[in-house]
């Protein structure tokens, strides 16, 4: 399946693209700049029934629009 596959599954299960589902975490105070995939994916799963590789495909698109930051390197 491609991404765009997932992207359009989604949209068809649940009628929302990723930009509406940014403006709706934010407004549950799920979205954050510093969240982590895990926030977005439980949240997903729980309010809109996805799994998760659907919801790690909006978690891809939150990144690639940078909407939430890239996780800090640990320094070693």
């Amino acid at each position: 399946m491609s991404f765009q596959a997932y992207l359009d599954n989604i949209r068809a299960k649940t009628g929302k693209t990723p930009e509406q589902f940014k403006a709706l975490a934010t407004k549950a105070g799920v979205y954050k700049l510093d969240m982590k995939a895990t926030a977005l994916v439980a949240w997903l799963k729980k309010e809109f029934d996805l799994g998760h590789g659907h919801s790690m495909a909006i978690w891809a698109v939150f990144k690639s629009k940078g909407w939430v930051e890239s996780p800090k390197k640990k320094a070693k």
